[in-house]
């Protein structure tokens, strides 16, 4: 079995290395690649075929709920971060205060069922109701870098998703093992943001 197992790492790394095959490039266009979002080195990544056969319609409304995504989890890498350094004191519930909250996956048994409420009715309100809205003051008149914004937007929405979903994982693992990293605190770069 050993052996077997030797022989297949060995024959995987040398396939690693050999030349690339020169088959027929796909011809396939399926109208999106020049969309914006489209970036190097991925281009237009689309690895489960959502946009396969779709209309434009479907495709902006993808487009949308990547942007709302995106959004989601700034505010939420944020919320993830600050509380590390700064709690606002209030009762989310009667007699549980915010400082008596841990933070991250460890807050889930310790906020109550009426703080729970609040949240999902809050979120679910901003939803359904657009309650937070539309509004014209603070927006920049960017002129022709409007196309440029848009890009950054999603870019930088993609990379908080992948941030939120890296810190729930690395959170979620220190709950399970304590300590596994070696670290008392989740920012190690930035010490003095603990008084330290």
């Amino acid at each position: 079995m050993m052996k077997l197992a030797v022989l297949a790492a060995a024959a995987g790394s040398a396939a690693a290395f050999a030349p690339a095959q020169q088959g027929r490039l796909s011809t396939a266009v399926n109208g999106y690649e020049n969309e914006l979002g489209v970036i190097a080195p991925t281009g237009f990544f689309d690895p489960l075929n959502l946009s396969k056969n779709i209309s434009q319609e479907k495709f902006d409304e993808y487009r949308t709920a990547e942007l709302k995504h995106g959004r989601v989890c700034m505010l939420a890498v944020l919320g993830y971060v600050a509380p590390e350094t700064y709690r606002f004191g209030y009762d989310i519930a009667p007699g549980v205060s915010t400082y008596d909250i841990p933070n991250g996956v460890a807050a889930i048994d310790y906020i109550p069922a009426l703080g729970w409420a609040q949240i999902i009715f809050f979120i679910g309100a901003v939803d359904y109701w657009g309650v937070l809205g539309d509004f014209d003051f603070g927006k920049p008149d960017l002129g022709d870098k409007e196309e440029e914004r848009k890009l950054q937007e999603l870019q930088h929405g993609r990379l908080a998703m992948l941030a939120f979903l890296e810190l729930l994982r690395h959170d979620s693992q220190n709950f399970v093992s304590p300590g596994f990293d070696g670290y008392d605190n989740m920012i190690t770069g930035l010490p003095f943001i603990y008084g330290n």
